[in-house]
C-alpha cells in the first residue's frame, strides 16, 4: 500500500443481505477508488445493533458482506477489509466524541429524526448516538474522502465540527477534516414499491428491494413490478414521476450514463420496455456477482483468516490515532509517566 496516496473509507451495515443500492450507490464507486486511494472498507457491525438483530442472521450477515465486496472486485491484499467489531478503537473514540458532541446537534439529525418517528416508544439511545460512532469510524484513519449518499451529507458535516472542535481545543492537528463524496448517478436508489423512500435493506416489503442474493427470476419481477404512474409513455426525466425516475436512475447507474441520455434514449416507448431493459441490466450484473459471493461463502476459514488480517492492518492505524486523543486528553496511558 502507497502511504503516500489520500486515504478514504466508507462502510454498509450487514443487517440483511444488500442490495442493489448499496452496489450502485457504494461498493461500485469503490472499486474505482483502489488504484488511486488507500482504502479501509468496512462492514459497520456495531451501527446494526441500534436495532434489534438475531445473532445468527448477523454473524452470516457480516460474512456476506465481507464476501460481496471481495466478489465485488475489492482486494483484500491491497487494502484494507474489516468488521468494525474486531478493532475496539471504534467504540472507545465514539465515547470520547459522544463527551464533544452537543445535543443540539444529534437533535437535528434528520435520520434520527425520522427513524425514531417510525419506532414510536422506548427508542434506543445506540440510535441517538450512531452520528458519534460514525464520526469515529470515519476519524480514526485520518481520511481525505468520505464516499457517502446525499442522505448521510448530514452526518459528515457534524463529523468535520467534531474533528475541528477537537483539534481547536487541543490546539493539535489529530484529525484530519474529512470531505464528503457524492457520486453524481445512482448516489440514492428508492424502493421501488415506495419511491419516496430510499431502498433499505429493512423495508417492510422486500418487493421494494432488489437483493444481491436474489435470483434472477426475482431481481426481473421486482424491477418489472415497481410502481411508476398511470402514464405509459417515457417522456423528459423532468415530467417523469418518483418511481419512474428511480427506474430511469437505476438504468442510468448500471448503463454507466446519465439519467436524461437514458430518458432521451427511451422517449416514446413503452415503460414495460425500459422496465425490461433495467431488469435485463440489473440481471447480467448481479448474476455473477451473486455466484462468485457463493463460492466465497463456501470457505468461511479463509474469509475468516482475511478479517484476521484486515483487523490488524485497521487496528494498527486507529490505534495511532487513537493513542494521540488519549495523550492530547491527558490520559495515564500503562508504562508512561
Amino acid at each position: 500500500m502507497n502511504n503516500q496516496r489520500q486515504v478514504i473509507l466508507s462502510g454498509i451495515q450487514p443487517s440483511n443481505s444488500l442490495h442493489i443500492g448499496n452496489y450502485l450507490g457504494a461498493v461500485r464507486n469503490w472499486l474505482d477508488f483502489q488504484n488511486q486511494y488507500s482504502c479501509y472498507f468496512m462492514m459497520v457491525d456495531l451501527h446494526a445493533i441500534t436495532h434489534p438483530q438475531d445473532p445468527d442472521q448477523l454473524r452470516e450477515s457480516s460474512y456476506f458482506g465481507i464476501a460481496s465486496y471481495i466478489a465485488a472486485g475489492l482486494d483484500p491484499e491491497q487494502h484494507t477489509l474489516f468488521l468494525q467489531s474486531h478493532v475496539s478503537a471504534h467504540a472507545e473514540l465514539a465515547w470520547i466524541l459522544t463527551c464533544f458532541s452537543y445535543m443540539g446537534e444529534l437533535n437535528r439529525m434528520t435520520q434520527f429524526k425520522d427513524k425514531s418517528q417510525r419506532q414510536g416508544k422506548n427508542i434506543g439511545t445506540g440510535l441517538y448516538c450512531y452520528p458519534n460512532l460514525m464520526a469515529s469510524d470515519i476519524l480514526l484513519y485520518k481520511p481525505h474522502l468520505i464516499p457517502v449518499g446525499d442522505d448521510q451529507k448530514q452526518h459528515v458535516e457534524l463529523t468535520r465540527n467534531l474533528a475541528s472542535r477537537f483539534n481547536n481545543r487541543y490546539n493539535k492537528d489529530i484529525f484530519q477534516i474529512p470531505e464528503a463524496f457524492i457520486p453524481k448517478e445512482g448516489a440514492r436508489i428508492m424502493d421501488l414499491q415506495n419511491p419516496e423512500n430510499k431502498m433499505s435493506k429493512s423495508a417492510e416489503n422486500s418487493k421494494g428491494v432488489v437483493f444481491l442474493n436474489d435470483t434472477d427470476k426475482h431481481i426481473a419481477k421486482k424491477i418489472k413490478s415497481a410502481v411508476t404512474d398511470s402514464g405509459q409513455e417515457v417522456r423528459s426525466f423532468e415530467e417523469a414521476s418518483a418511481g419512474l425516475k428511480n427506474i430511469i436512475s437505476i438504468h442510468a447507474s448500471l448503463s454507466k450514463t446519465s439519467c436524461h441520455a437514458v430518458a432521451e434514449a427511451y422517449a416514446g416507448k413503452m415503460y414495460g420496455v425500459l422496465k425490461k431493459d433495467t431488469a435485463d441490466l440489473a440481471v447480467s450484473m448481479i448474476s455473477p456477482l451473486r455466484e462468485r459471493t457463493h463460492d466465497l461463502l463456501k470457505d468461511k476459514k479463509h474469509l475468516d483468516i482475511l478479517l484476521q488480517k484486515g483487523s490488524e492492518k485497521a487496528q494498527q492505524k486507529a490505534g495511532q490515532t487513537l493513542k494521540d486523543v488519549y495523550d492530547a486528553i491527558g490520559f495515564v496511558r500503562s508504562g508512561h509517566s
